[in-house]
């Protein structure tokens, strides 16, 4: 019998739905958020401890095979020596395309060659040597001008330029593909007027190279 105004609690009620515990879910996502800080930071410290340094080329030399400029017109071929230089130490670069092509005076007048791919160690040194050629290439009236005005001076100012793709590697990971510009300006001394045969270039000729 229970006293006026009494009532008796057994502790028989059910459990809310959402109540459940919650602590293996948010240890879970705590384990992950912490493996994700540490994985960016040791990509943090291999990055500044192993930033990898732009590769370098230099124009060694070059051999004039064919100049010849008719009407505006013109026909020729360059055969081109670069060095390149993988500078890093630990990091080696692979080159999965290259091409080369020259121009003169800002206008393209050769089509681009594809070097073969290589792969380059650290502190390695490789030399290229593309063979530029183009037939009857229209040259803008201006362009022209400057060529025979150079020709008559034995003088000769060619651009060489190359584009591809590489990787960086480090130890056994391989970086995804970065973008490879280059770009070499040659004042060459000409021969008999730009006739053919090798040819002097002005020393120092490195080429600027963007990653």
């Amino acid at each position: 019998m229970t006293g006026k105004g009494g009532s008796k609690d057994c502790g028989n009620h059910p459990r809310p739905f959402f109540s459940g515990p919650a602590r293996p879910f948010r240890r879970c996502m705590g384990s992950l958020c912490v493996l994700v800080i540490i994985a960016l930071l040791v990509i943090l410290i291999v990055f500044l401890v192993l930033h990898p340094h732009k590769p370098r080329f230099y124009v060694q030399d070059a051999t004039v095979r064919e100049l010849n400029l008719t009407n505006g017109s013109l026909t020729t071929m360059v055969q081109f020596s670069i060095v390149s230089h993988n500078p890093n130490d630990r990091i080696g670069v692979y080159y999965d395309s290259l091409s080369a092509y020259a121009t003169y005076v800002g206008q393209q007048i050769t089509p681009p060659c594809s070097l073969t791919p290589f792969y380059q160690g650290d502190n390695d040194y490789d030399v290229l040597s593309p063979v530029l050629s183009g037939n009857n290439v229209a040259l803008a009236p201006f362009v022209a001008d400057h060529m025979n005005y150079e020709k008559q001076n034995n003088l000769l100012s060619l651009t060489l330029k190359m584009y591809g793709r590489i990787r960086w590697k480090v130890g056994t990971w391989t970086s995804g593909h970065y973008h490879l510009n280059v770009n070499c300006f040659a004042i060459m001394g000409m021969v008999n007027s730009g006739n053919g045969g090798q040819v002097p270039l002005q020393p120092g000729t490195r080429c600027d190279v963007e990653v």
